[in-house]
């Protein structure tokens, strides 16, 4: 795992947008997995107002859905789904073809787990965009004595359930649809971003490189290529290495 360290929230959209960027002008055809919530926003918007630059740069670009809430409509405004329309499908007009996403509200979540799985074992995703959750998941592969390799339905730890996009939910999603580890494992480029409070203790852990079911996050030191972005300006007393 690279550990880049950048001054604060902004520089660290940007030098993780650049390496996307990056990749995207050596291949055009590229298969990216995109996480929702407030830490990676910043990239999304550097990689939009690249695509309003040199929209031939993304015509080949696909998109996979990392997780999704479960039992919610897909066109709910807390809804992941939601979410990746507005950040990322329409302003980048990709097409439905184009876009690989679990169905929130579907009525069986194991079937649509092994739709997605089906779907995703045809084409690798070339990078896959990451956030670190307060209690050290990623998509919603939670904390737990062993961890799940594919696509499945997870159930939702109190941390999971607390998170700002269904914190207006007078019921709370109880499940999430979400790849598993051995699907994000199997990214060729893994980009995980380390921002906002309540992270001190869990990014503390991650960097002893130590894995640990207990902490999903832990196992992306197994892959060979991690870029791993963290907002020093939300660290400063657990930081101490020198900045890049």
């Amino acid at each position: 795992m690279k550990i880049k360290y950048c001054t604060d929230y902004e520089e660290m959209s940007l030098k993780a947008a650049g390496s996307i960027l990056s990749d995207l002008r050596e291949r055009k055809h590229q298969r990216i997995c995109t996480a929702t919530g407030n830490s990676p926003i910043g990239i999304y918007e550097a990689l939009v107002r690249e695509y309003k630059k040199s929209p031939v740069l993304f015509a080949q670009l696909s998109i996979v859905k990392l997780d999704e809430w479960g039992g919610i409509p897909m066109g709910s405004p807390n809804s992941c789904e939601t979410y990746i329309q507005e950040k990322i499908l329409r302003p980048m007009e990709i097409p439905d073809e184009r876009y690989i996403s679990f169905n929130s509200d579907t009525r069986d979540p194991e079937r649509e787990c092994g739709r997605v799985r089906a779907e995703i074992d045809q084409s690798s995703i070339d990078t896959c965009i990451l956030g670190l959750g307060r209690n050290g998941h990623i998509g919603f592969n939670e904390p737990a004595q062993v961890q799940e390799p594919y696509c499945h339905v997870a159930r939702l730890s109190k941390a999971s359930q607390g998170h700002i996009m269904v914190g207006d939910l007078a019921e709370k999603p109880i499940y999430g649809l979400t790849l598993g580890m051995a699907d994000i494992l199997r990214s060729k480029k893994i980009v995980i971003l380390i921002t906002g409070e309540g992270k001190q203790k869990v990014t503390k852990e991650l960097l002893r490189a130590k894995i640990d079911p207990q902490l999903p996050a832990s196992f992306l030191w197994l892959h060979p290529d991690v870029e791993c972005y963290v907002d020093s300006s939300s660290f400063q007393h657990i930081i101490t290495e020198p900045q890049n």
